[in-house]
């Protein structure tokens, strides 16, 4: 199985022979469709234009609580839809009906949220796949794809086992909501949960002040949500936005979802496993093709989320991409861009993946290599049969000097953990809470001074890291419970310092644990159920992996790498433990740093 050019190029030449024989309509078709409960939800419709009668298509799924569409002020030229604008007007021109959907307690849907992707959405994307494969537009054949918690409602759909669904393409999306998102190593991300309350306060509510702060909703010509074709008075969209009042608070929600799989207090069967795609894995059918897209500053660990979900659903036909992008492939966030328009033809990767599966078109897809990633720095696409792409591990070592050598050696070193370290605004976190970022660790400088750290010797030459760095820390603590925090920097040889990768454990929970079948990893894993969560023993040596984030990295001939660990970062997470910080003991002898590298042994 070879290719002969990459990834880029190959995406780009199929798009650029692909027909575009249709146009896309001025709005879509707009109706109510009814659920089992009587709940009526929103739905568009947008369909080729220019097609012979009696055409019938493919559609694609896209199920979302950003508004299918504004209501705009007359005359206005503003995107009704910033949400799913990109996918309506991509490929509907290309044959492909495009439904979207206000999921209940959103929009224009009735119904109320009772929490965050609640099971009751599940049930109705099925209904609504019914509904699209009735229609006379329709060729009985489905696929679903979107950003982030629509990817998430892609993996939801098959799992219903939906005949009519056969290909799908979670892009930027979760498999484990607890650990890919909101509880990393199982420390809550306070200020994501506190910022995606907001945005959704401003759209639920339509409480339209909050997403000022928000660039993609933030347009004054932006009225509420659009009602359907029948509602000519708005009076249905009012009364469902009316329901919308009694929806969920993201701040309330999560704090009662610190230990995965722990139901919520007033309904047990309700837990972190009934808003993650990997609860359901096993309804999949094994003949649903699946695309797994992810970046490498792709939140809190949307990229271990595509990882998962391309190790787990082996089964299935499967592809695995993962660029040089934040959530949603809004910027490349590679230092050495060119421009920050990622310039990569995403939509047209889904495209060819889609006419592969739904379509039977002859693409080349099915005979290329399964994954795909980015290296940076060397600004280059890779292929690989599976992941990680590089078995082999490089150890470093500590050393009391500060330095991070292929030998071990003695010592303690100290550091007390300080609750204001931080990272700054400029980070993986940002963008997946709705912010607009641009320029990824550009304050970086200068941060890992107040972190304990340590530097390797100048690399001999160019030097990829393709996979997930692992931190085994030997370390006595003073406190019952830390947060640990670990970062890669690439100090350049003028100086100039990159941030590369980071993990995030607290310590409470460095228990390991034997994944389940429907979250395949290739890292340490952790239940994070409260029967796992021990205290630290006062001034005892602990031995604690923590798997970095996964990435592709060429550190340049000349930088030296740079390890460091802190005990918070002020800006993103909670403060653990509530009191008084630990002092962290780390012992030299038993601490490694294990990378993984080309060429490099491996490790038994």
């Amino acid at each position: 199985m070879t290719s002969q050019a990459d990834l880029h190029s190959r995406v780009a030449a199929y798009e650029a022979g692909r027909a575009v024989p249709y146009r896309l309509p001025a709005a879509p078709v707009s109706c109510y469709v009814t659920m089992r409960d009587g709940c009526r939800i929103a739905v568009d419709a947008w369909l080729p234009e220019g097609a012979a009668e009696g055409a019938r298509f493919p559609a694609l799924l896209l199920f979302t609580p950003y508004f299918r569409r504004f209501k705009l002020r007359p005359g206005s030229d503003a995107v009704p839809n910033p949400n799913t604008a990109k996918f309506s007007d991509y490929f509907v021109p290309r044959g492909y009906a495009v439904v979207v959907v206000d999921v209940r307690g959103t929009g224009a849907s009735f119904g109320t949220r009772d929490g965050f992707r609640s099971p009751a959405e599940r049930l109705d994307s099925a209904e609504i796949a019914d509904w699209a494969v009735a229609q006379d537009w329709s060729n009985g054949v489905l696929g679903a794809t979107g950003i982030s918690y629509l990817g998430a409602a892609s993996d939801f759909l098959a799992s219903t086992g939906h005949p009519a669904v056969k290909a799908i393409a979670p892009l930027f999306s979760v498999w484990d909501t607890y650990a890919d998102n909101y509880f990393p190593g199982g420390m809550q991300c306070s200020s994501l949960t506190r910022i995606y309350d907001d945005l959704m306060k401003g759209l639920d509510l339509d409480q339209r002040s909050y997403l000022k702060d928000y660039k993609y909703y933030a347009h004054p010509d932006y009225q509420g949500p659009q009602p359907v074709d029948a509602d000519a008075d708005g009076s249905l969209a009012a009364a469902a936005v009316a329901e919308h009042q009694g929806n969920f608070r993201q701040t309330d929600f999560m704090a009662d979802l610190a230990y995965r799989e722990e139901g919520l207090p007033y309904d047990p069967d309700y837990s972190s496993a009934a808003i993650s795609p990997y609860a359901y894995a096993a309804g999949i059918p094994a003949d649903v093709a699946v695309l797994s897209v992810s970046g490498w500053l792709d939140g809190a660990g949307y990229a271990n989320g595509a990882i998962a979900r391309f190790l787990t659903l082996d089964r299935n036909p499967r592809h695995l991409v993962l660029g040089p992008w934040d959530h949603g492939a809004r910027i490349d966030v590679s230092p050495w861009r060119e421009s920050e328009d990622p310039g990569f033809p995403l939509l047209g990767c889904v495209l060819r993946f889609f006419d592969t599966y739904l379509e039977g078109a002859e693409t080349g897809l099915a005979g290329e290599p399964p994954v795909s990633y980015y290296a940076l720095h060397e600004e280059a696409w890779q292929d690989a049969a599976d992941w990680p792409p590089q078995p082999g591990i490089r150890s470093l070592h500590p050393d009391a000097a500060g330095g991070l050598g292929a030998t071990a050696s003695e010592g303690v070193a100290r550091y007390q953990c300080v609750p204001q370290t931080g990272t700054g605004s400029e980070t993986r976190y940002e963008r997946i809470a709705g912010m607009d970022s641009r320029n990824y660790y550009c304050d970086w400088q200068g941060r890992s001074d107040a972190m304990l750290s340590w530097d390797s010797a100048p690399v001999a030459e160019e030097t990829r890291i393709a996979g997930h760095p692992l931190l085994t820390l030997s370390a006595a603590f003073d406190a019952p419970d830390a947060g640990l925090f670990a970062y890669l920097t690439e100090i350049e040889a003028d100086g100039t310092e990159r941030y590369i990768t980071e993990g995030v454990l607290r310590a409470l929970f460095r228990q390991e644990a034997e994944p389940p079948e429907t979250i395949r990893v290739a890292w340490p894993f952790r239940s994070f159920r409260r029967g796992s969560a021990l205290p630290l023993p006062a001034g005892e040596l602990q031995t604690i992996r923590i798997p970095l984030l996964p990435t592709a990295w060429t550190l340049s001939k000349g930088s030296r790498l740079r390890l460091s660990i802190a005990g918070a970062d002020a800006d993103h997470f909670k403060k653990v433990p509530h009191g008084r910080m630990p002092l962290i003991s780390v012992d030299l002898a038993g601490t490694r740093l294990d990378l993984p590298m080309a060429g490099a042994e491996g490790r038994a």
